[in-house]
């Protein structure tokens, strides 16, 4: 049996609301530090507070997907802020059904069902039909943004689940 390793990088978007909560979180950072010579302890207490704040902030709005197709297997890793990993999920070949263009015809069929829709794509890729949705056993839909090496070794794993029109 041949081993293909293929592994794709994804940075995520963050959404325009952590995008504002962010400039907020700076605003009010850059207010308590200047209001530390009026206020002395409580601004710097303040400033601390809204600086920690501000990095959890921009640990979980930084997120990049990497995904590895290993041995007819698709694992979906999260990175938060490029530092911190954590598998968060992992598909078979056999239980895909099929894995097209998010605007492929070849989706007609799936298009009615009421199912869980998992994100782990980039948001520009999706929305500029550069997006790929695998229905997965019947009750998942699940949203990526693969390259084209990955394309291709899943397509020689499975050629007759995997759409690239």
């Amino acid at each position: 049996m041949s081993d293909t390793y293929v592994e794709c990088l994804v940075t995520g978007k963050a959404s325009a609301a952590a995008k504002a909560l962010k400039v907020i979180l700076i605003i009010l950072l850059v207010l308590f530090v200047l209001s530390m010579v009026i206020t002395g302890m409580v601004g710097l207490f303040l400033a601390a507070i809204t600086g920690v704040g501000l990095y959890f902030t921009n640990q979980y709005t930084h997120v990049e997907y990497e995904y590895l197709y290993l041995d007819r297997e698709i694992s979906v890793d999260r990175v938060l802020g490029k530092s911190r990993r954590k598998r968060v999920a992992t598909y078979t070949m056999e239980r895909m059904e099929i894995l097209a263009p998010v605007r492929s015809y070849h989706l007609d069929g799936y298009r009615n069902r009421k199912v869980k829709t998992t994100d782990y794509s980039s948001l520009e890729d999706v929305r500029a039909d550069g997006g790929y949705a695998m229905y997965y056993e019947g009750g998942e839909r699940v949203l990526l943004s693969p390259s084209s090496e990955m394309l291709k070794a899943v397509k020689n794993a499975a050629p007759r689940k995997v759409f690239t029109d």
